[in-house]
């Protein structure tokens, strides 16, 4: 017997109720609770930024002054500004580097918004934000009742253990799926201890305190109906999420039609389901591979071209998609140098270009992105990194096109994870090899074959 809900696509629960009791939850915890820290695990796009915001909010509202942690100025002033935007009178503490320009110059037209290099000088306002390498050069001050870290998963566990004394009880947002923190020398040396230096913050502190209050947002407000259950059970088994929208909630169109070549026919499946793949013929080719980096700017250019509309739950009327609205993204900084140059002979400027790294917490209506195995000879770790894919697949609203060489499958089959087993390190699940075959298999069903300099 077939539901209603199930015969006219909606959803068979209100997914803003279902978002609003898991808020509720993670609010009660932080607000009432005893533990010293809360964690939320939150998928792309299921508003992170807003749970902070909100939940700044309401301790400030019980008057109890807090800090706020971010892992970079650009997080930190979209907080300010979000905070500023949602409650104009709060007094707000901008604690900056020494640097000639530290902060988005936006923040001086906000007067309940002060700016400090030193902490003293912020002392008593209901909110102060900052960067975690700054408030880790923060001392004698009386330490912050509350403290909200974001991107949690991001921040490193040395970190956070440079700032645990500014605080009492924190609460901890972040994404597990996107890319591990960053570090610049080897770790194989604290592999499986609990206090490894180089983990994740979150990854830490549960180890340490397994019995803390775990929350999850189960709704995303980014992933169209097309994508969520992909990017859910590809890289999300343990804590799945679904869309806030339903098929019929957006639809990406052209005005002009398809001239028949490879480009635009991808373009019109990505339009239809959501997801695209433009093969290329199966070749090992250097990382820049002129090919490909030509083929994803001619993706780029032809949405220009053809005047794409979207609509969406935002906008009833068809809204243009302008350059501001797209993003393509690499594994490296030389492709995206590539297809920046790329775009520039196809006279596109305006698009964002950048890495898996750089596109972490950004959002877009359509995303173009250079598979990571393209044209590879071999698959590295660094290829096979989870997060790398997660972050990739998971930047749009409405439509994500993969241009890749051919024999990417064949590829992993070929070089199987070679990683060494060490002990008490938690195997991270799903690996880079079953994620990257999850998305292939799907994104097969969405191919279109092409060889350029044909149609």
């Amino acid at each position: 017997m077939t539901s209603d809900s199930a015969v006219s696509g909606r959803p068979l629960s209100d997914p803003g109720a279902e978002a609003a009791r898991a808020t509720a939850g993670i609010l009660h915890d932080t607000l009432h609770g005893s533990a010293r820290g809360v964690v939320v695990d939150s998928p792309p796009g299921a508003g992170k930024s807003t749970l902070v915001v909100h939940a700044a909010l309401e301790l400030a509202a019980a008057g109890r002054p807090l800090m706020i942690v971010a892992q970079t100025n650009a997080q930190v002033d979209d907080l300010v500004l979000r905070l500023a935007g949602k409650e104009p009178e709060l007094p707000v503490g901008r604690l900056h580097s020494n640097d000639s320009d530290p902060y988005d110059k936006a923040l001086d037209d906000l007067d309940n918004v002060r700016k400090s290099a030193r902490a003293g000088d912020l002392a008593g306002l209901d909110v102060v934000i900052s960067t975690a390498a700054k408030w880790a050069h923060v001392q004698g001050v009386e330490p912050w009742q509350h403290a909200i870290v974001d991107e949690a998963y991001q921040m490193r566990s040395d970190a956070l253990l440079a700032v645990a004394g500014l605080f009492e009880r924190a609460l901890f947002v972040g994404d597990p799926g996107q890319l591990d923190p960053f570090t610049t020398v080897g770790s194989e040396q604290w592999a499986g201890l609990s206090y490894d230096p180089s983990g994740s913050a979150v990854s830490t502190l549960l180890a340490h305190n397994p019995d803390l209050p775990q929350h999850r947002l189960p709704v995303s407000w980014r992933l169209p109906a097309s994508a969520a259950p992909l990017v859910s059970e590809a890289f999300y088994p343990y804590t799945p999420f679904r869309s806030g929208t339903v098929a019929d909630d957006r639809r990406l169109a052209f005005g002009v039609p398809s001239d028949g070549s490879g480009p635009d026919r991808v373009l019109d499946e990505a339009a239809e389901s959501g997801w695209g793949l433009l093969e290329l013929p199966a070749r090992h080719t250097p990382r820049t591979d002129p090919e490909a980096v030509r083929a994803v700017a001619l993706v780029v250019r032809r949405l220009l071209d053809r005047g794409g509309a979207a609509v969406s739950e935002q906008s009833a009327e068809p809204v243009p998609l302008t350059v501001d609205r797209i993003a393509v993204g690499t594994a490296h900084r030389d492709q995206a140098a590539a297809v920046r140059a790329a775009l520039t002979e196809l006279g596109v400027a305006g698009v964002t270009v950048d890495t898996a790294n750089r596109l972490q917490g950004r959002e877009y209506d359509v995303t173009v992105v250079l598979h990571p195995l393209s044209g590879r000879p071999d698959a590295t770790a660094f290829h096979l990194e989870t997060g790398r894919l997660c972050v990739l697949a998971s930047r749009h609203r409405h439509a994500c096109i993969v241009v890749c060489r051919e024999g990417v499958s064949d590829l992993l089959d070929e070089h199987p994870s070679t990683e060494p087993v060490q002990l008490g390190v938690t195997v991270k699940f799903p690996d880079g090899w079953e994620a990257n075959h999850a998305v292939l298999a799907h994104l097969a069903e969405h191919r279109v074959r092409w060889e350029p300099g044909t149609a």
